[in-house]
């Protein structure tokens, strides 16, 4: 496969551009490998500088739950054009999509739009605390909220991808008011907040891992969050950036029956375009400015070809059946790489929720970072190696998770299940 131009592009990237990249996951550090830069895409495929077309699963890490430049989202950026780029002031847009997210996810009665997941879970907690006066909080090792200061210890996604247990740049007394526990141990986190729960202002939770691959809740584990947080007066905070609109219309919270405090979002209702948000109980959502003391802003949030683009995005996903096919298409992807893995025999555990799965180079089951860690990585970035080699575009670390788009067809799902099979011969 001819890389020339890629390699070249990456050579002139990392003399202006840390690492050449502007996230550190996209540097392909862990494989071994050099980035691809992509020229476009079109449904599921991407195509990179030199020409070379992959099927695409990483998605733009989520949001292209309809495949890249869908004819709705695609017109409807070009209609938001027409009036504008950015206004710094209200339009009729951020209502609209205000309205189709708090009517589609359960927990959320008014909602504020930021630009990033991760101003989304930054704001969500100084929400947090404010509202409860408290100071700690609580997350669990291998979730990856974004790179607010007081949410890198023991993340996932690049954290774990680079090896990184915390961040050289983040105060000492930040740290401290941040509890890591493992992700899926229901007796650790009553021990804690049964000790320290009247201090802590609130749990964050992907109530779905997806940052350190995909790692599913065990029964009972959110509810136990949900219990604990109830009985101690602290805020639980499902972080859907990823989940959310993309395992059910009403995300992960829907899907497992969980009301959370809290809800961030992300990714899909963006469309493709920057957008974060993050949404409660009217009485919660009551302490933001303007109505109240807790300070958040951005220029930038509800531009309105973000909210455009969303409107569009949502609107296609609330069309009836979508979920339905679209999980059928990664169920048969499922089932495919179990089969490969079973001629093959390399010790491998295949995960999916709805939508998005995982694979470990494990032989044990994974249901915590600690777990993830066991998997072979030398073996990983063969495998990626050659799926990309076989037009597989895979993301960069055994850390991260695969994501089917309605975009994908079984031509596309028999292609990459057969390049599965090839390149797990010559693992083995």
């Amino acid at each position: 496969m001819n890389l020339q131009k890629s390699q070249a592009l990456y050579e002139q990237a990392i003399k202006i551009i840390p690492g050449g990249v502007n996230s550190p996951v996209r540097a392909c550090k862990s494989v071994g490998c050099d980035p691809l830069f992509i020229e476009k895409a079109d449904g599921c495929m991407i195509v990179d500088a030199d020409g070379n077309r992959y099927i695409d699963y990483v998605g733009s890490w989520g949001p292209m739950i309809l495949g890249h430049r869908h004819p709705s989202v695609q017109n409807a950026i070009a209609r938001a054009m027409e009036r504008g780029t950015s206004f710094g002031a209200p339009t009729d847009l951020e209502i609209q999509l205000a309205e189709m997210v708090v009517a589609a996810v359960p927990s959320m009665q008014r909602v504020r739009f930021v630009n990033s997941g991760t101003e989304a879970t930054m704001s969500a907690i100084r929400l947090a605390r404010g509202a409860t006066g408290r100071d700690l909080i609580v997350k669990f090792e291998g979730c990856y909220h974004g790179h607010a200061d007081t949410l890198l210890v023991d993340a996932g996604s690049g954290v774990a991808t680079l090896g990184i247990p915390g961040s050289p740049g983040v105060p000492a007394g930040f740290a401290e008011k941040t509890i890591s526990l493992p992700y899926n141990d229901m007796e650790q986190i009553t021990t804690v907040m049964k000790a320290r729960g009247s201090e802590i202002a609130c749990v964050i939770v992907e109530p779905i891992g997806g940052n350190m691959g995909l790692v599913p809740p065990v029964a009972g584990f959110l509810q136990c969050l949900r219990d604990l947080t109830q009985e101690t007066g602290s805020l639980l905070i499902f972080d859907e950036v990823i989940t959310g609109f993309r395992v059910a219309m009403g995300g992960a919270q829907e899907m497992y029956d969980i009301m959370p405090d809290l809800t961030t979002l992300g990714k899909i209702i963006g469309g493709g375009m920057p957008v974060g948000a993050y949404g409660g109980s009217h009485e919660i959502m009551s302490h933001i400015a303007p109505d109240g003391p807790v300070y958040q802003a951005g220029t930038l949030s509800g531009n309105p070809l973000a909210m455009s683009a969303g409107i569009a995005m949502l609107q296609e996903l609330s069309r009836p059946g979508f979920y339905d096919t679209l999980n059928q298409t990664a169920q048969r992807l499922e089932e495919g790489f179990r089969q490969t893995i079973y001629e093959t025999g390399i010790p491998a555990q295949v995960g999916r929720v709805a939508s998005i799965l995982g694979l470990f180079f494990t032989k044990q089951a994974v249901h915590n970072l600690a777990d993830a860690k066991t998997a072979d990585l030398d073996m990983f970035s063969a495998y990626y190696a050659g799926m990309r080699e076989q037009g597989i575009y895979l993301a960069p670390s055994q850390f991260e998770s695969m994501f089917v788009s309605a975009a994908h067809k079984p031509e596309h799902i028999e292609h990459t299940i057969d390049a599965a099979r090839a390149v797990l011969k010559t693992l083995t």
